[in-house]
């Protein structure tokens, strides 16, 4: 079973062509969602969390998102603590749904950070989905009702764009112009062909 990795920066429409890949058949671990959903569920993840950023973080075992986000926001070490936490335990999360589906060609991994991380040393392949940085800007502000100022500082605290197309074995262009559905395909058939 191959693992292919799906990234794209904020806005670009990864989640979108990860529900293409679905359609096609190919199981998705949404690992952002994974992680929000365990941040709230892991008694680990929660104790640490609380030992590290206050006991205010969680309010009736749930996590008060907005007030450990004020704790980390721009403090890159406290990011670092932050996902020291919970990647070691989204990680062996996913090698545990991995091993359920290792009779299928392959599966794709749904994260934001890929690049970022040592994670895509440990994907047979990554797929980076890329779109202007205008239109991005535009689709969060749109979906999250951020502004343009949030969202700048979301984008400038990723890898950049031209380091991430580098880095991609496969580039997906959600720009508007090129349609999405033809691009996912051709990529489920090249990675078919690998596997």
């Amino acid at each position: 079973m191959k693992k292919i990795g799906l990234t794209g920066g904020i806005g670009a429409g990864k989640s979108t062509a990860a529900k293409v890949f679905e359609f096609l058949g190919v199981p998705v671990f949404y690992a952002d969602e994974v992680a929000k959903e365990l941040m709230n569920t892991d008694s680990y993840i929660r104790e640490q969390i609380i030992q590290c950023f206050g006991s205010e973080t969680y309010s009736e075992d749930i996590l008060q998102r907005k007030v450990l986000a004020s704790k980390v926001f721009g403090n890159e070490s406290e990011i670092q603590k932050l996902n020291a936490i919970v990647h070691p335990v989204v990680f062996a999360n996913f090698d545990t749904w991995c091993l359920e589906r290792i009779h299928l060609p392959y599966i794709v991994k749904e994260a934001a950070l890929i690049f970022e991380t040592i994670l895509y040393q440990k994907l047979d392949k990554v797929i980076h989905v890329s779109a202007p940085e205008e239109l991005r800007i535009a689709r969060v502000m749109l979906r999250d009702g951020s502004t343009k100022e949030e969202v700048l500082d979301r984008i400038a605290r990723q890898l950049s764009e031209e380091e991430k197309l580098k880095r991609a074995d496969f580039v997906l262009y959600n720009d508007e112009i090129h349609p999405l559905i033809p691009q996912v395909v051709s990529a489920h058939q090249k990675i078919m062909q690998l596997t």
